[in-house]
């Protein structure tokens, strides 16, 4: 997971500090939830999308790419957001799309075989998949547009509040 870190903000803290803390952290929330939906976006663009005719039962085409989502939480005065692939449904490969996976042994669980092909195997060699990154890159490419969208946010947001 990586930081974005601003250098620079004493004047925009002072602002804030003359609201109250619930409207601050509204504020710094829905700034970094703008942030998070640049490089969400930019992750669902790069995310790889399966052939349907390949792909085993019960998978939709598309399925990793809907699952990237964008959650804000607050906890100890420390507001963070997060942008997540899977984990929902059939979506448990996020990781291995991303980082690839080594060459393994599949061995059947609960049976004394495997059916795969047609036929009846007690171990299967897999060979392994290759990564493909998107959300690293995601990140990489759209970082500053991402503190941009913070500053926009914060500055329509603070120039509401001045004006109330």
């Amino acid at each position: 997971m990586a930081d974005i870190r601003i250098e620079g903000l004493e004047g925009l803290q002072n602002l804030l500090d003359q609201f109250p803390a619930r409207m601050e952290a509204n504020v710094v929330r829905g700034g970094l939830r703008a942030a998070a939906k640049v490089i969400r976006d930019e992750a669902r663009r790069r995310c790889p999308v399966g052939d349907p005719a390949t792909l085993p039962k019960g998978h939709e085409p598309g399925a990793l790419r809907d699952s990237i989502r964008v959650s804000v939480s607050s906890r100890h005065g420390k507001i963070t957001a997060s942008i997540k692939a899977g984990g929902k449904g059939n979506v448990y490969y996020a990781p291995m799309v991303e980082y690839g996976t080594a060459r393994h042994l599949i061995k059947p669980k609960n049976r004394k075989s495997l059916f795969i092909a047609g036929l009846f195997k007690e171990l299967v060699e897999h060979p392994g998949a290759t990564k493909k990154p998107f959300m690293r890159p995601a990140l990489d490419a759209k970082c500053s547009e991402a503190a941009d969208a913070i500053a926009t946010y914060i500055r329509k947001r603070l120039a509401d509040l001045v004006g109330k």
